[in-house]
């Protein structure tokens, strides 16, 4: 936007004096009045956003100025008009003589303000908020940029871009659907985090933070990395206040951790009663301790006189490998001075999990020894090969029998050696992988987490097999319908892997990759297929473009065309890595079969269905001759044998096909197993078009209320089995019973709701 652009023919852009998430501001003169102005203007969307992006954009900017312009009290902005001009939606508001209290901070070297400027700015802030919230009108993002002081000393709050209207709570939840950020980590409540419904309460936690980053001169939780924070303000007990700074009046301190509460309902009620005990601090004899002379005037430096603040360079490139619902979040500078007394938060489970380890807040109690025994040696030794034993049978899919030895072999190291010792953990570790390769994905969550708080406590959290554990959580968490879980634990990990072993190590190459193929379970197919591409270039730099690892990152890449919809890219892909096993590994090697099933995917896709059936054909053979009938990728190629079937409309023939894949699945998987449950549903789809409606709802019904058991009721494939049952009902006439069910798949759902651990 050029110097002097004349807006709706009145208001005349003169500089830009801010710029934020939602647009810019810029001084302004309204040339109809005479007087100068703030006009903010939405930022216009780049070709980057699709145009449902751009309509969600201008709608929350169509509410702020609603929101804004209902409020009238002298500590909030006051909004003067609202239009849109050439396509451009601006909004205009007083323009502000002052400075806001990130800058306030900044002007005094990061040092805390005095506490009598604490105070005023508290009750000022307090009364405002008292305002809004008796407007229902929630703000959801409080924080020292968005809080001005004036010259004359009135603080104001402003920028209410994000403000949830009480009774308007569905339209919001739509909008916060986006990717863009709701909220700033360092002040963010741990429900808002959480993506619960927030209430005026949220508000009172984020304007704890900004009261304890004046008071002390850093956040509550003050890391360099986003989730870290995010963790912290969910699990971790802030230190208190008086920590950083011993001159804090205890009834100030008190104030802000109850402000600071995890819980809403243990925060002051309401914003009025938070401005009635502030004005009992400025009635107080002394608001500031005796002898410290911390009340001078205003923009010097008190309480922690002499800290130096120390500026970090971000790592290039962090921003950009943050999830999409945390874009435009900063962690914000890092402060010099005291660390906090806890520990930082292990970020290493998602938000709506259980944490691996909690700090603790006191001095931990010596832990009393017993004296074991040194184990004989030849018991070690038979223990080892038990355990490459064990090993052995996984290489070969024998999940089962695998896990089986696993944990006979960690119950005998754990009496030997010890529950923490690393070859105890080893094999611990080795029953969560067989756990989760066997369906038990909840179990194998609880187990990897048991071995990841013991190695972060016996080898440290930046540790290769600590990162090995926590990446192994990731992946669970995805198996359990917790995809953006598992997208923070991936993060997490990368960042430490790329801090402690470089960008380029396979093991850094490995997190990346699995975040690639999480990042298509999340829906962002284009970031997938593009992170897929990256990889598999810089492990064919690294490793050479023929080796394994680089070869199932290609699988990836052929994975992620073929759910964009770019089936003959896909083949060809497949093809090419199926050559490239086949040469190197081997035609008979479980990774070039693997290629060879998804060559039948995508012939199938592509209507290629005479080809599909001839390759699964072959394919069980092989199968069947290198790993035996009733092998789980025997059955799965079979499988694709009887879809095919149905594809030609031979439906006896897939239904007796399914039929006897789905028993020998059960037998071999269990009855539960997510591919037994698949072969069900396959004979339910052979029923409906056979007319057998009955048979079919009763199987519909039957993978429904087992995937509710294990998945949970709102996991998405939950829900795909009971719109199945749905359909059925409908089929058969059961009009209510079906409506309902197609209610219950329509309602709203909380983040993170499915699944759990």
């Amino acid at each position: 936007m050029g110097d002097s652009r004349l807006i709706h023919g009145r208001y005349r852009l003169l500089d830009r004096i801010g710029r934020g998430g939602m647009g810019e501001v810029w001084r302004a003169r309204d040339e109809s009045l005479g007087r100068h102005v703030a006009v903010k203007c939405l930022k216009p969307v780049g070709a980057q956003h699709d145009q449902s992006f751009g309509r969600v954009l201008r709608e929350r900017f169509r509410r702020e100025a609603r929101v804004a312009a209902a409020l009238q009290h002298r500590g909030i902005t006051v909004v003067h008009d609202f239009g849109e001009s050439d396509g451009v939606l601006y909004l205009v508001m007083e323009l502000l003589q002052g400075r806001n209290l990130s800058q306030l901070l900044e002007d005094n070297k990061q040092h805390p303000l005095p506490v009598e400027e604490v105070v005023e700015i508290a009750g000022q802030v307090a009364a405002a908020l008292a305002h809004t919230h008796d407007q229902g009108i929630v703000h959801r993002d409080l924080k020292p940029a968005n809080i001005v002081r004036l010259d004359d000393g009135t603080v104001k709050i402003c920028d209410f871009g994000i403000a949830r209207l009480g009774h308007d709570i569905g339209f919001t939840s739509r909008l916060t659907g986006t990717g863009v950020a709701m909220g700033t980590p360092h002040y963010m409540s741990p429900e808002q985090i959480s993506g619960s419904e927030v209430d005026r309460r949220s508000d009172l936690y984020s304007f704890g933070c900004v009261l304890y980053e004046i008071a002390t001169g850093v956040p509550p939780f003050d890391l360099d990395d986003a989730w870290a924070i995010l963790v912290g303000h969910r699990d971790t007990p802030p230190r208190p206040p008086r920590g950083h700074r011993a001159d804090l009046p205890e009834r100030l301190e008190r104030i802000i951790l109850d402000l600071l509460a995890k819980e809403p309902g243990a925060r002051p009620d309401s914003a009025r009663e938070l401005a009635d005990r502030i004005g009992g601090l400025r009635s107080a004899p002394a608001v500031v301790a005796a002898g410290t002379g911390l009340t001078g005037p205003p923009g010097k430096a008190g309480g922690t006189a002499g800290t130096v603040r120390v500026e970090e360079p971000a790592r290039a490139g962090r921003a950009g490998r943050l999830p999409s619902w945390t874009r435009g979040m900063t962690t914000g500078r890092k402060a010099a001075g005291a660390a906090p007394a806890t520990s930082p938060p292990d970020p290493a489970a998602g938000l709506s999990g259980e944490w691996i380890a909690r700090p603790d807040t006191g001095p931990r109690p010596q832990p009393v020894t017993e004296e074991r025994p040194a184990p004989a040696a030849e018991a070690l030794t038979a223990l080892a090969g038990r355990h490459s034993a064990g090993m052995s049978l996984g290489r070969l899919g024998r999940w089962t029998e695998a896990g089986e030895v696993h944990r006979a072999v960690a119950a005998e190291r754990e009496h030997l050696l010890g529950p923490e010792h690393p070859d105890t953990l080893a094999s611990r570790y080795e029953v969560a992988f067989a756990l989760s390769r066997t369906g038990r994905a909840a179990d194998a969550l609880r187990a990897y987490k048991h071995v990841a708080g013991a190695r972060i406590r016996a080898l440290g959290a930046d540790h290769p097999d600590t990162l090995a554990a926590r990446q192994e959580m990731a992946y669970v968490l995805a198996q359990l319908g917790r995809p953006l879980d598992a997208h923070q634990v991936y993060l997490s990990v990368l960042a430490a892997r790329e801090r402690t072993m470089g960008p380029e190590h396979p093991d850094t190459l490995r997190c990346r990759h699995n975040l690639a193929f999480n990042l298509s379970r999340l829906g962002r197919l284009e970031d997938a297929y593009a992170m897929a591409c990256e990889v598999a270039e810089a492990r064919a730099g690294v490793l050479g473009p023929e080796h394994p690892d680089t070869l199932v990152t290609r699988h990836e890449v052929a994975y992620t065309l073929g759910r964009l919809g770019r089936w003959e890219e896909a083949l060809e892909t497949y093809r090419d890595v199926a050559g490239a096993r086949a040469a190197v590994l081997g035609p008979d090697h479980a990774d070039t079969l693997a290629a060879r099933y998804e060559i039948g995917i995508g012939l199938g896709r592509l209507g290629r269905t005479g080809e599909a059936l001839d390759l699964y054909r072959g394919l069980v053979e092989d199968r069947t001759r290198v790993q035996g009938p009733t092998h789980p990728e025997t059955l799965r190629a079979r499988h694709g044998i009887g879809v095919n079937l149905g594809r030609f409309g031979r439906w006896v023939d897939a239904l007796a096909e399914s039929r006897e894949v789905c028993a020998l699945r059960e037998r071999v998987l269990g009855a539960d197993h997510p591919d037994t449950l698949v072969s069900r549903r396959e004979v339910a789809v052979g029923l409906g078009w056979l007319g057998r409606w009955a048979e079919a709802l009763a199987e519909y019904r039957d993978v429904a209320d087992a995937r509710e058991r294990i998945l949970g009721a709102d996991h998405p494939d939950t829900l795909a089995a009971r719109s199945d049952e749905a359909h059925c009902l409908e089929r058969l006439g059961r009009g209510e019973e079906a409506a309902e069910l197609h209610r219950r798949v329509a309602a709203p759902r909380r983040p993170g709701a499915a699944g759990g651990a």
